[in-house]
């Protein structure tokens, strides 16, 4: 190979400490090339292990494993605390399937149950690390009797529960046991029964040639199945376990059997070995690094958390994930949990997790059926709830449908979740401008979810459109105009009028929603900010911002003016000012709304509420059951206050608090289908690249103080013109890159972590 000119070499810096940014592309290292002589990410990840130096009591403190589909969570069995661990197995396709019950009851999330792992002594202590980027649990459980060294995962490629434990002399008779749980809605612990709804009958244990198997037959038809066997090696004993689902045949058991008979031969190191090479890839795609050493821990915690709980083809994820532990909530919450558990795949690179986007194009019809019969041939709507394939069970209600129609209850007249469900999907879109995605999924359910409100949208003594009684999630009582609607219909024409222009498609009702846009009724505010409809104000605490939609995510309101943005300040203060019903999405939700007032000081304020108040000692979250939205869109605000593209501009380190004087992001994905590489340094951005993966136009806000250089992949000058408000505009073609630095500066273009401010615990249980 060539070496590289001293103009090249000026233009990318020096290889020394990191991976260095050549040729205007970052370098890449796959898993097989093992650790550079410095991995930035193998130094993050390693940092962000979670530890614990004591047994965990609870599904809020312990270790958890997963791969979208199967997932186990660790902690001590309860009443039993120092004589087995628990080690619950719980996949995210297993489910009820009797509608006439609903969705929450008739189709919820069935528990499968647990193994304990049992030794022969009392426990005495324990030593565990959770290793992100293996994705693995390691460590030691001792006793009175010996210790017990384990190692587990839930594989990746072959969704298998496996553990290996070698013991000492005292501890060689330690036993696996499988504990099926009864398969009943976990909501039946928090709420009465319905009237003639039943749990399902017991499962049964049987032996298939060394192979057993539990086998939960459903009084719908179907079943589930867990097939386990322990195999010994030496001194060690590895436990193989498969979850199979089906429905209405049986053909779970045959799956169940298979799984663990193929994989059963293999020790546990040939099985991690392609495991580790998923996880290793899995991190590169995205890099960050910020000087506040618990915030970083927590945002790889999350990234860890994501991916071992979404996958595209896996169900949407439901409110706890695929570890399902008892709840009130056993399904897929649509009003904002789903929303908020994806957001973060955006800027982290990681479209590879988006079930959002393929569940809503693959079970579409169902949506049709879930708005009342006279709307059905041109309207899609979702309810609050919903099973993997997106209904709700209405069917069997009296209404038979779960939407409610506007100005009637029952059933709520929830109207707007589809609409916001879609601005996930817009946003697959913008960040990868993949005009399939608006094409088959965004432009036709967009516009019959809108179709829904053109029915009910009517003129009135002001010449205004204004809309019958909605609700507003979760705030309580319909009211006219409701914010939450009127915020995502404004967003959903003005969409379906961008995307009709992108498609070439001259559509019939682009005059009904241009017609929208210019009479709709006003927001509903008063002196204290946005109202929750024209007839009840804002006027008690509320953990939702279900009426602040059209500030986040949508950023139709952005204080474009000194009133819009006193408006905001106002509202937002008014939101938070009521304790009392804040719970942890409330903090995120602020922090994103003052990153975008570009006030990162109060955003990290918010997010420091988060952490003290509400996340868990494994970063996971509880209200009246375990919900997994918040600590994801915690990764989303933190994503907001390094990065925003809204409006068709790049904003890079938008609202960085003063402590955050140094900080790092590479590959950072941002709309329009740019990645970003950025550095900060002693409170100033050093540099900032962005490479275009679809040649969308490229306005960037680089936050760089006074003249800047702009030059591509090879060093060579670019050509740039001010595009206002401290932006740059660059013609940026497909698959080129710009690198922008102050005038006359060649900076280190290596990336690397940043130092942290002061030392932090790590997540987990310390010693007492």
């Amino acid at each position: 190979m060539p070496s590289p000119s001293r103009r090249t070499v000026l233009a990318t810096g020096s290889a020394l400490g990191g991976t260095l940014l050549a040729g205007g592309l970052p370098a890449r290292a796959s898993a097989a090339e093992g650790a550079t002589p410095f991995d930035p990410w193998r130094t993050v990840l390693d940092d962000a292990d979670l530890v614990w130096r004591r047994m965990p009591r609870t599904w809020y403190e312990g270790p958890f494993l997963g791969n979208g589909f199967l997932g186990s969570g660790i902690y001590a069995e309860p009443g039993a605390e120092t004589r087995a661990v628990r080690f619950n197995v719980q996949h995210s396709e297993v489910q009820d399937h009797r509608p006439e019950f609903g969705s929450l009851f008739g189709l919820a999330r069935l528990p499968i149950g647990h193994f304990t792992l049992e030794p022969v002594g009392t426990i005495t202590g324990l030593d565990w690390r959770l290793g992100l980027r293996d994705a693995e649990l390691t460590g030691t459980l001792s006793t009175d009797r010996g210790t017990l060294t384990l190692r587990a995962l839930v594989h990746n490629d072959r969704s298998l529960l496996a553990v290996e434990v070698t013991p000492s002399a005292g501890e060689r008779a330690f036993r696996w046991v499988f504990h099926p749980a009864d398969a009943i809605s976990p909501r039946a612990a928090f709420k009465p029964l319905p009237d003639g709804y039943r749990g399902n009958p017991p499962a049964e244990v049987t032996e298939h040639d060394l192979v057993l198997a539990a086998v939960q037959p459903l009084l719908s038809g179907g079943q589930h199945v867990t097939a386990w066997r322990e195999r010994t090696r030496g001194a060690a004993r590895t436990l193989y376990v498969h979850v199979a689902h089906s429905y209405p045949g049986t053909t779970a058991l045959a799956r169940a059997l298979r799984e663990v008979r193929r994989a059963s031969p293999l020790p546990y190191p040939a099985l991690a070995a392609t495991h580790r090479a998923w996880w290793h890839a899995y991190y590169r795609k995205s890099f960050l690094s910020l000087p506040d050493a618990r915030m970083q821990r927590f945002y790889w915690i999350q990234l860890y958390k994501t991916a071992s709980a979404a996958r595209r083809d896996a169900p949407v994820m439901a409110t706890s994930g695929p570890w399902l532990e008892p709840t009130p909530w056993p399904n897929t919450w649509w009003n904002l949990n789903a929303q908020l558990e994806y957001w973060l795949i955006h800027g982290s690179n990681h479209l590879e997790l988006d079930a959002v986007t393929r569940s809503l194009g693959e079970f579409r019809d169902n949506l049709a059926k879930e708005t009342a019969p006279p709307y059905r041939a041109d309207s899609l709507g979702i309810p609050r709830t919903t099973d993997p394939h997106l209904i709700n069970g209405a069917a069997g209600t009296l209404t038979g449908y779960g939407v409610g129609i506007p100005g009637q209850d029952p059933p709520t007249p929830e109207v707007g979740n589809l609409t916001w469900a879609l601005h996930n999907v817009w946003l697959s879109y913008r960040h990868t401008m993949d005009e399939s995605i608006l094409r088959d999924v965004l432009f036709p359910l967009l516009r019959k979810a809108v179709n829904y409100y053109l029915h009910f949208l009517e003129p009135g003594p002001d010449g205004r459109l204004h809309l019958p009684a909605t609700f507003s999630p979760e705030y309580g009582g319909n009211s006219r105009d409701c914010n939450y609607d009127l915020m995502l219909l404004t967003w959903g024409c003005r969409t379906l009028l961008d995307s009709a222009e992108l498609l070439g498609i001259d559509d019939e009702s682009a005059p009904r929603w241009r017609e929208v846009l210019a009479r709709r009724a006003a927001y509903p505010t008063d002196a204290n900010g946005f109202m929750i409809g024209a007839d009840i104000p804002f006027a008690k605490s509320h953990r939702h911002y279900s009426h602040l939609l059209a500030v986040y995510p949508l950023y139709e309101l952005t204080g474009r003016t000194a009133d819009e943005r006193a408006l905001i300040e106002r509202s937002l203060a008014h939101w938070v000012g009521f304790e009392g019903a804040l719970q942890g999405y409330t903090f995120t939700g602020a922090a994103s709304m003052s990153a975008l007032l570009g006030k990162g000081e109060d955003a990290l304020r918010y997010l420091g509420e988060l952490m003290s108040r509400f996340v868990q000692p494994n970063t996971m979250y509880k209200e009246s059951g375990p919900v997994i939205e918040t600590p994801l869109s915690a990764a989303q605000s933190l994503h907001d206050m390094v990065c925003q593209s809204w409006g068709g501009v790049i904003r890079v380190f938008p609202a960085l608090p003063a402590a955050w004087a140094d900080l790092t992001v590479h590959d950072f994905r941002t709309q329009g289908a740019f990645l970003l590489s950025a550095v900060r340094e002693a409170g100033a951005t050093r540099w900032v690249r962005l490479t275009s993966e679809a040649g969308a136009p490229c306005v960037v806000r680089h936050d760089i103080a006074g003249p800047v250089e702009v030059r591509d992949g090879r060093g060579r000058p670019l050509r740039y013109s001010p595009a206002g408000d401290g932006a740059i505009r660059i013609a940026l073609p497909k698959g080129h890159s710009a690198l922008i630095t102050a005038r006359g500066d060649r900076p280190d273009l290596t990336i690397r972590p940043v130092r942290p401010n002061e030392d932090a615990p790590r997540w987990g249980l310390p010693a007492d």
